[in-house]
């Protein structure tokens, strides 16, 4: 009977390292990349928010005749007010849009100034902004 011979399969410990290695470059390489795609994509939805949020706050001067005082706030889009009559809402579809992709409720405040009769905007994702970038900022002439 012929002797067989076992040939020894797998891989060497240089190998797997080396191949370890590239994997771990290319995680380095992509992880940043994620990040700076997702952190865009909270931003680019805060972006619309805003924007679903102004024409909320649009219909409610319509029906209404003014925007919400501060007290009544973004809620007067999906709860009425008390002796608010003509309030015909809610004019928001979801009361999650009144918070920010960071899950901070977005800020807004009658301004009493002409060239804008409100300011709407989200803090981002720090928290500590005062006042928002133009892109996540909806100010109603």
């Amino acid at each position: 009977m012929p002797v067989r011979r076992m040939r020894n399969e797998g891989f060497t410990l240089v190998e797997l390292l080396v191949v370890l290695a590239i994997l771990g470059l290319l995680v380095g390489l992509a992880v940043p990349q994620l990040f700076k795609y997702f952190s865009r994509a909270k931003e680019d939805a805060a972006g619309v928010q805003i924007e679903a949020i102004a024409a909320g706050l649009d219909l409610f001067l319509l029906d209404v005749g003014r925007y919400p005082t501060d007290q009544e706030g973004l809620r007067a889009l999906v709860a009425q007010p008390t002796a608010l009559a003509r309030w015909n809402g809610p004019y928001l579809s979801r009361t999650s849009l009144l918070t920010d992709p960071w899950g901070r409720p977005y800020v807004y405040h009658l301004t009493g100034r002409a060239n804008a009769a409100y300011d709407l905007f989200t803090r981002g994702a720090d928290g500590s902004a005062t006042r928002a970038p133009e892109s996540l900022r909806a100010a109603t002439p």
